[in-house]
């Protein structure tokens, strides 16, 4: 049976890590190597682009962790789940909601929608 969960919770730990080194390991657990990230503002293909993807949200929001909201949900190779970007100890000032297709237990295509975005 596939833990939604520790699928989401593992997409997430690699996205708030910001030590370069530690987030390869993380994004080796979380995602096949031809990984791909489509989002109305970003778009990364394989961990090389997702790795710039996410150096580029942790330079543009230092201090900024995401955070799931929710339990993950999924049925097959399909994952759902949402999330909050923000400080910590605050309310998210961003929200998402990711929709992706699992590969041996870890993810190969996302898809992320903006659910909230300052203005």
């Amino acid at each position: 049976m596939t833990d939604y969960n520790a699928i989401a919770e593992a997409y997430i730990a690699a996205w708030n890590e910001t030590d370069a080194a530690v987030r390869k390991a993380k994004m080796d657990a979380a995602f096949t190597s031809a990984v791909s990230y489509r989002d109305p503002i970003m778009q990364g293909d394989g961990h090389g682009g997702i790795d710039a993807l996410i150096a580029g949200v942790h330079g543009q929001f230092p201090g900024f962790r995401f955070r799931l909201k929710g339990s993950a949900d999924g049925f097959g190779d399909n994952i759902r789940f949402s999330w909050g970007l923000g400080p910590d100890g605050v309310d998210a000032v961003i929200e998402g909601s990711d929709f992706a297709t699992i590969e041996g237990g870890r993810l190969s295509a996302i898809t992320g929608f903006l659910d909230r975005v300052p203005g």
